[in-house]
């Protein structure tokens, strides 16, 4: 899968950063946030896929950086919580039989830009868009102006044709970003996995701790996550598991500001990799979520906590994807 970035007008090589040509070939095109990529968005992609093999088309997926919502709302908070970082989403694209992720660098100004240009300047004239695949409910363009009929209208003129897929339904609701956003507030990750089609994500540089859960015998990777706005679930500890030099690891993951061995009061993600000894400092990790064991709590001694931590970690390394 190639990635370019359009920052402007220009179209940039996104390992290089360099500007490059780019061919408008013929293609099957879909457009989208795609936060999660969950089992909604798999669907769309999917059909976007079949689209292209069918008609002989390059696959394209456009997508935009950062989340539109974070840049219209313009405030210094967090607007959405990122289901899915940037780098994230990269990865999760690389796994799909993708030939082009086209990334929108999102500012005020594309923003300003009506459903009819972006259709005709970018889909059309720099990718050669002959199929677009768009979900139910997709909107486009300045203040969302664009919608199905605007595709079907300009396909007619500029030759692409248009499918339109439905909502996914899960657990009797549709799947939407939002509705995952809620389930990992309320640590349900169970029903938010089965909406994402796979287990949520969270990645991050190990670094330094205060080594307080290697004094109590529960040595724990400390997560520096890469964007201040990626989704964290409640606060609580978790079943998970990661990758480490391709063998799998059972882990306690912990949500939470650790109430009986800290004062500070600072939220940190924090994971005890069972079975697992060695440094770690440095690496890039991804923890992913399988279950809520229970919420954060403060224990009356540390010796309690300790207990504690052996039934979580028991019931962890239980629990599989």
């Amino acid at each position: 899968m190639r990635v370019v970035v359009l920052q402007g007008d220009t179209v940039l090589d996104s390992v290089t950063g360099l500007p490059i040509q780019l061919s408008p070939e013929p293609s099957a095109v879909t457009i989208g946030s795609f936060d999660g990529l969950h089992v909604g968005h798999r669907k769309i992609v999917g059909s976007m896929i079949g689209h292209a093999r069918e008609l002989g088309l390059r696959s394209v997926v456009v997508t935009f950086e950062p989340h539109p919502r974070i840049v219209l709302e313009g405030s210094d908070g967090c607007p959405v919580r990122l289901l899915t970082t940037f780098d994230e989403k990269i990865s999760q694209f690389g796994s799909m039989p993708i030939d082009l992720l086209f990334v929108v660098r999102f500012d005020r100004q594309f923003a300003s830009k009506s459903s009819e240009a972006f259709i005709r300047e970018v889909l059309v004239k720099m990718l050669g868009a002959r199929h677009v695949t768009v979900g139910y409910d997709h909107g486009f363009g300045k203040r969302r102006s664009g919608n199905e009929e605007t595709l079907h209208t300009l396909g007619a003129e500029c030759g692409f044709s248009v499918d339109v897929v439905g909502e996914v339904i899960v657990a009797g609701s549709p799947v939407s970003s939002t509705r995952i956003r809620g389930l990992l507030e309320a640590a349900k990750i169970r029903d938010a996995n089965e909406c994402l089609g796979a287990p949520y994500a969270i990645s991050g540089m190990v670094v330094e701790g205060d080594k307080l859960g290697r004094a109590i015998g529960f040595p724990t990777v400390n997560l520096a996550l890469p964007d201040r706005c990626k989704m964290v679930p409640a606060h609580g500890v978790y079943a998970a598991s990661v990758e480490i030099d391709g063998r799998e690891y059972s882990a306690m993951m912990n949500i939470g500001r650790r109430p009986t061995i800290s004062a500070d009061g600072e939220v940190r993600v924090e994971a005890h990799i069972i079975g697992f000894s060695g440094d770690l400092y440095g690496r890039f990790l991804i923890v992913r979520m399988l279950d809520f064991i229970r919420e954060e709590r403060r224990f009356a001694s540390i010796d309690e906590l300790r207990a504690q931590l052996e039934l979580d970690k028991k019931e962890a390394g239980f629990c599989k994807k």
